[in-house]
């Protein structure tokens, strides 16, 4: 092989000789370095030299890149590394991979610091309906709404009423950062919450006690979420115990609070009230009842439950009457054409006037679960089905394990709890085999 002094004229007039693919002009000064020439006109200078017997060519970089002195410098570089007995491509590419390495592992400690920061950042807020959106899933409509009702800012336009919506007693926390949430700061706020509101500050309390235990399993967040700030013991006793709530229809009210329930304009909110009561069920497991679960020929209902996935209770004939009087306006037995959902959504302001109407004190939603569980008594209905029929939890390894009771001893006894209370109210009711009908009050 011919060698010549690289000079940049020589360097810029080689060509590729004519019916090659490729030519090479070799340089006298660095040993291996030559400067090739294809025939679609590139160039680019290449080192080749002999290692364990074998040619090894290495590409180096085109003259625009490279002048001739670092060509020459990077093919002695090279030539020391092939004395070596080394590969210069393994060489690169181990070098190239080191690099590369570096490069990784300063990006991941950048992007640790990142996070560690904005975890540090991230405040209650934020979090939560992140968490909400994680176990929506796995919750009721009724739990999902009061999540989100208890930490809301308030003071949105409502869709019934000219008041604005109410700040949730953990709004005052959504700014506060998950880190800084410690027993002092949650103390201080159950001293303000609890003189206003007590109920709902021990229910904000509960709900944050179980996202701060699911904030400590994430792993986003259990780096700065290490303890229950809401297992405060001194909070707790801040906020109190609940009080045993005694509202209640007893028999002797019954005239009344029927008398002006059926009074209500809106037939599906008086249906709703009078089927609360006659079933002792949850509101919104009665709000959430579809007509296909509901069976009038086999006389039955599937509502959803708290404990099961759902129960099966009797559809006694006054209620039958009053479901069947019903407009059937879309899937929703209850339904309402102003509610988003399309079901009954705020049955109790109807509910607050009838009662006052009727002379009777405060009695709440839940007041007509508790009438059902005290009224029954009065036909002596066994606690074991009375709790059947409103989805209580079963109580003792008897009810639990071996009790299975069909629905028609159920309807034995909800018979007896019906007959009882429209008697007591002074209504007068036949279910005749064409139909079923109120003759008087």
């Amino acid at each position: 092989m011919a060698k010549v002094n690289f000079t940049a004229g020589r360097v810029d007039a080689f060509k590729c000789e004519s019916g090659k693919s490729q030519s090479f002009l070799w340089d006298s000064a660095a040993p291996g370095l030559a400067l090739r020439a294809t025939a679609n006109e590139a160039k680019s200078y290449i080192f080749q030299a002999k290692l364990h017997g074998k040619a090894i060519r290495v590409t180096i970089g085109a003259p625009g890149t490279w002048t001739i002195p670092a060509a020459q410098a990077e093919a002695r570089r090279l030539k020391v590394i092939i004395d070596n007995g080394q590969d210069p491509r393994l060489v690169k590419a181990d070098t190239l991979a080191a690099e590369q390495a570096v490069r990784d592992a300063e990006a991941a400690a950048r992007q640790a610091e990142s996070l560690r920061l904005r975890s540090e950042s991230v405040t209650l807020g934020e979090v939560w309906p992140v968490y909400v959106a994680e176990r929506a899933p796995h919750w009721g409509e009724h739990q999902i709404s009061a999540h989100r009702k208890i930490i809301q800012a308030g003071g949105e336009a409502r869709k019934r009423s000219p008041k604005e919506t109410k700040a949730g007693p953990l709004a005052v926390l959504a700014n506060e950062r998950l880190i800084t949430l410690t027993d002092a700061r949650i103390e201080e706020w159950a001293k303000v919450e609890t003189l206003t509101r007590p109920s709902s500050a021990r229910l904000a309390m509960r709900l944050l006690k179980a996202f701060l235990n699911w904030s400590a399993a994430h792993p986003d967040y259990s780096a700065i979420v290490t303890r229950n700030v809401a297992k405060s013991a001194k909070a707790r006793e801040i906020l109190g115990k609940a009080k045993v709530k005694h509202d209640l229809l007893q028999r002797e009210q019954l005239a009344a609070w029927f008398g002006e329930v059926r009074k209500i304009g809106n037939t599906v909110i008086s249906a709703y009230l009078q089927t609360l009561l006659l079933i002792g069920a949850r509101r919104e497991e009665v709000a959430a009842l579809r007509w296909v679960d509901v069976d009038f020929q086999w006389a039955s209902m599937k509502l959803g439950d708290k404990v099961e996935d759902f129960r099966m209770v009797p559809l006694t004939p006054y209620i039958a009457h009053l479901l069947a009087a019903l407009p059937r306006r879309n899937e929703w037995v209850f339904s309402s054409l102003a509610a988003e959902s399309g079901k009954l959504a705020e049955p109790r302001i109807a509910h607050n006037e009838a009662v006052a109407a009727a002379g009777l004190p405060h009695l709440t939603l839940h007041g007509l679960r508790r009438s059902f569980a005290t009224l029954s008594e009065w036909v002596e209905t066994p606690a074991g089905i009375a709790a059947q029929i409103q989805g209580h939890a079963p109580q003792g390894v008897r009810e639990q394990n071996y009790i299975r009771r069909p629905l028609d001893l159920l309807r034995k006894w909800h018979l007896k709890i019906e007959k009882f209370i429209l008697d007591e109210a002074g209504i007068v009711f036949t279910a005749a085999p064409a139909g079923l009908r109120v003759v008087g009050n």
